[in-house]
C-alpha cells in the first residue's frame, strides 16, 4: 500500500497540507484523509489535493496527530520563504520599500542620485520600465 505523502504549512493561525500522491491513493486510505480533516473542522480541496484546519500547530505537533491517528503517511514540512524588499535608507522616504516609491521620486533619483544604493534604484527603475 502506497503510504499518503503529506505537505504541512504553517500559517498565521492555521495550517494547510498538501498530498501529493493523492491519485495513487485507496479510497479507505483517502476516507481516512477526509475523516482526519473533518474530525478537526477543516476544509477539503479535492480540486487541489489540500486541505486546511484553522488551528495553529507546528510541524512536530502535526506529525503526532497524525501518528495518534492511525494514518498511514509521510510527514514532510513546508516551509514559506519571505523575500525581504529593500527599504530606501535615506530623503523624505526612507524606512519605505523601493517599490511603494512614487514614480515621480524614482525618475528624480534615476537622474540626481549617485549613491551605494545606487544598484537597487536601476533595479525598480527597470523593473518599472522607467
Amino acid at each position: 500500500m502506497t503510504l499518503a505523502k503529506l505537505f504541512f504549512t504553517s500559517h498565521k493561525n492555521s495550517f494547510s497540507v498538501h498530498i501529493e500522491n493523492m491519485e495513487a491513493l485507496h479510497v479507505q486510505q483517502i476516507q481516512e484523509i477526509e475523516s482526519f480533516v473533518a474530525n478537526r473542522k477543516g476544509i477539503m480541496d479535492f480540486d487541489t489535493y489540500t486541505f486546511v484546519i484553522q488551528k495553529r500547530l507546528e510541524f512536530h505537533e502535526f506529525v503526532k496527530l497524525v501518528t495518534k491517528s492511525g494514518m498511514q503517511a509521510e510527514c514532510f514540512e513546508k516551509q514559506i520563504i519571505f523575500a525581504r524588499k529593500s527599504q530606501i535608507g535615506f530623503g523624505q522616504y526612507k524606512g519605505l520599500c523601493y517599490e511603494d516609491l512614487p514614480d515621480s521620486y524614482m525618475q528624480w533619483l534615476k537622474t540626481n542620485y549617485r549613491g551605494q544604493e545606487r544598484a537597487t534604484v536601476d533595479s525598480e527603475l527597470k523593473k518599472r520600465g522607467l
